[in-house]
């Protein structure tokens, strides 16, 4: 044998065994959230096969990790045709249709018990994959389920998706799932679809669909798009005999991404419509949306006795939540005044049930947004809840308009106090200026009392109220000089309820540098850039004269951030308010040592509602001491911080042997 077989021979074996590796390691990374190498050694081993592959472009094969962006624009979409076919589910919205449905099951197949499998309902887009001689060699949507689009080219470019399977999977295979995006990854999107002028997703799923149809897969490449396989269409020689078998123990095996952890097996209706009453009561903590449930019998053989209707199997539904979606009128369109002086449009709608309640009002985030979707009072439009909680207008149904309808712009003056308002360039921002404005003052006590800023125990929001419509407060330094005659003069506070407040406001005075800044309220500055801030200048004073330029030298912090902290002390309103404050006796101390590795090498998920913080701030914090942070439970989780109404993932963590936290077992993390 020549020294150039030889060298070729040895290349082969290398761009084979780190194929392999690179693949294994995409799976840990992508989709158990379990990384084993660092992404300098990832990046090591791909550059190495990159350069293998430069030398020897012969043995460059398609399922290789460095051909998962093709580049090429396809004309059109050629057709796939499915077999079998890609049915469709039978939706079912009520629990009576549940055990309708478990009833019928038992009567076809004459038992008196059947197991089903449910799993999370992904609200994305069905794909099928085929695999041949155990790589992927085409990939089509549902289609109208005879017929798909063949999408492989957009479909290789998902990074948890193994694009070669392992030596021992079937030679041949077809697999079908979801093309979903992450919630967080579609917001995302969205804001710089909207810096860029570009027209926005109204949801994940169309994002998803949207970005899984370009012509142009280099573009699909840039989205970050996700996968899940649920059903086996084929597999020759392979023995299966459940449903679970497969999500459970076949599709790991073969590192493709599985509903494993959220599936469960149910042996009733009564457990089916328990395990449904749970998803939806957490589906808003989870990373990504669900529409309902999927239940299939869970026996293969039981499956294929029972057959199929024309267009949907007898062996499975969708047991959907309910609407999220609902059309109603825009009655009113009011604009509110927040805490930072931000003036908010927001619609009074006819009242709605989404998804369990009533909606009555939808915030309308600025004029820019109701510009783009022409949004005018009288206007019947189709209204969602984001993620189940806040109610927005998704758009204005203007086939219903008579005529009657009436423009809005947001007016130039603080409706609440009459100061003139000010206009960022873009319209998306507008201001009042006035800190004395009444209904800021309002919000601005709730904001630098409450656990996150002062945490002056005793004033909330009807305290905060009083403090302003009675005249007891003109500004935040006010707290700190009412004597105990002037706490009896608001409604339900009796001398210990006084002597409790004064106490409250006194043992506040002593505070740590960054909680003080968070309690001021200076716009877009939480506790992460407050921690930045008090650790960089050590002292109140020192952040105070800080220029544009220097805190933009500060890592973390941007243009926007830099201007909005300079303007706040260059204000002379706001600098009287902080003297007072200083004066009344507040200490903000920067605390001394290092805080910013307490958290090194721990790796933390957050699941529940926070009390002290929102999930993304104290996900912030956690990062800002060294932690990671992860949006799942795995065996690389140290901690789970887990708040009020924390479900599936606190099970998965107990399962795991994972520590769960409570979140004043976290702030003591945090303190050291």
């Amino acid at each position: 044998m020549s020294t150039e077989s030889d060298e070729r021979c040895e290349a082969r074996r290398e761009i084979e065994k780190l194929r392999d590796e690179i693949a294994r390691h995409n799976y840990h990374y992508y989709v158990r959230n379990d990384p084993q190498i660092s992404d300098a050694e990832y990046d090591r081993m791909l550059r190495r096969l990159e350069e293998l592959e430069s030398h020897h472009p012969d043995l460059v094969t398609p399922d290789s990790p460095t051909m998962r962006v093709s580049g090429e624009v396809e004309e059109t979409f050629d057709p796939v045709e499915h077999s079998p076919p890609m049915l469709s589910l039978r939706a079912i919205y009520e629990e009576d249709e549940v055990r309708d449905f478990d009833r019928s099951c038992r009567e076809i197949l004459q038992v008196d018990r059947v197991d089903y499998v449910a799993e999370p309902k992904f609200d994305g887009l069905a794909v099928s994959l085929i695999y041949e001689d155990r790589r992927l060699v085409r990939a089509a949507t549902r289609g109208d389920g005879h017929t798909g689009e063949d999408v492989t080219a957009n479909v290789r470019t998902i990074r948890s998706l193994p694009l070669r399977l392992p030596h021992d999977a079937p030679r041949e295979l077809v697999v079908r799932g979801e093309v979903y995006m992450l919630t967080e990854d579609f917001q995302r999107l969205n804001e710089q679809r909207e810096l860029q002028g570009e027209r926005t997703f109204a949801n994940p799923r169309n994002a998803a669909a949207g970005s899984l149809r370009q012509l142009d897969s280099s573009v699909t490449a840039e989205r970050p798009l996700q996968i899940i396989l649920y059903s086996i269409a084929h597999a020759p020689g392979v023995q299966i005999e459940r449903q679970q078998d497969i999500i459970q123990h076949l599709l790991p095996e073969l590192r493709l991404p599985s509903p494993a952890d959220q599936a469960r097996l149910c042996t009733s209706a009564d457990a089916i419509i328990e395990y449904h009453r749970e998803l939806m009561d957490v589906r808003v903590e989870l990373p990504y949306e669900i529409d309902g449930i999927v239940v299939k019998v869970d026996r293969l053989a039981w499956q294929q006795q029972m057959g199929t209707r024309t267009r949907d199997p007898r062996w499975a539904a969708a047991f959907k939540f309910p609407a999220r979606g609902e059309t109603t009128r825009v009655r009113e369109i009011e604009v509110q005044v927040g805490r930072t002086g931000r003036l908010t449009p927001v619609a009074h709608l006819d009242p709605v049930q989404i998804s369990g309640a009533t909606v009555r009002r939808a915030s309308l985030h600025n004029q820019s947004e109701i510009d783009k979707k022409d949004i005018r009072v009288g206007d019947r439009v189709l209204v969602e809840r984001a993620g189940d909680v806040i109610p927005y207008v998704v758009r204005v149904i203007k086939e219903e308009r008579t005529g009657e309808e009436r423009r809005f712009r947001i007016p130039d003056s603080c409706p609440v106090c009459g100061s003139e308002a000010i206009w960022s360039d873009d319209e998306k921002s507008v201001s009042c200026p006035n800190l004395s404005c009444p209904a800021q003052l309002k919000e601005r006590i709730r904001h630098f009392a409450s656990r996150a800023g002062m945490d002056i125990e005793g004033i909330g929001e009807r305290t905060a109220d009083q403090l302003v419509e009675k005249g007891l407060a003109e500004d935040l330094a006010d707290i700190y000089f009412l004597q105990k005659d002037d706490w009896l003069r608001l409604d339900k506070v009796g001398e210990k309820s006084a002597e409790n407040l004064m106490r409250a406001a006194e043992e506040s005075m002593d505070v740590p540098l960054q909680r003080f800044l968070v309690a001021l309220g200076i716009p877009l500055v939480g506790e992460h850039v407050a921690d930045l801030l008090a650790r960089r200048y050590e002292s109140l004073q020192g952040i105070m004269e800080a220029e544009e330029q220097s805190l933009l030298a500060v890592d973390g912090i941007g243009p926007g951030v830099a201007r909005s902290i300079a303007a706040f002390f260059s204000s002379s309103g706001n600098c009287r308010v902080i003297r007072r404050l200083l004066d009344a006796g507040v200490h903000p101390r920067a605390d001394s040592g290092d805080e910013g590795d307490r958290l090194q090498d721990v790796t933390l998920v957050f699941t529940g509602r926070l009390q002290r913080w929102t999930r993304e701030e104290a996900a912030e914090l956690a990062r800002a001491q060294g932690a990671r942070v992860t949006s799942d439970v795995s065996a690389s989780t140290d901690y789970l911080v887990a708040g009020a109404g924390a479900g599936g993932k606190m099970q998965r963590a107990e399962s795991m042997g994972v520590e769960v936290i409570d979140e004043e077992r976290f702030a003591e993390m945090l303190q050291g």
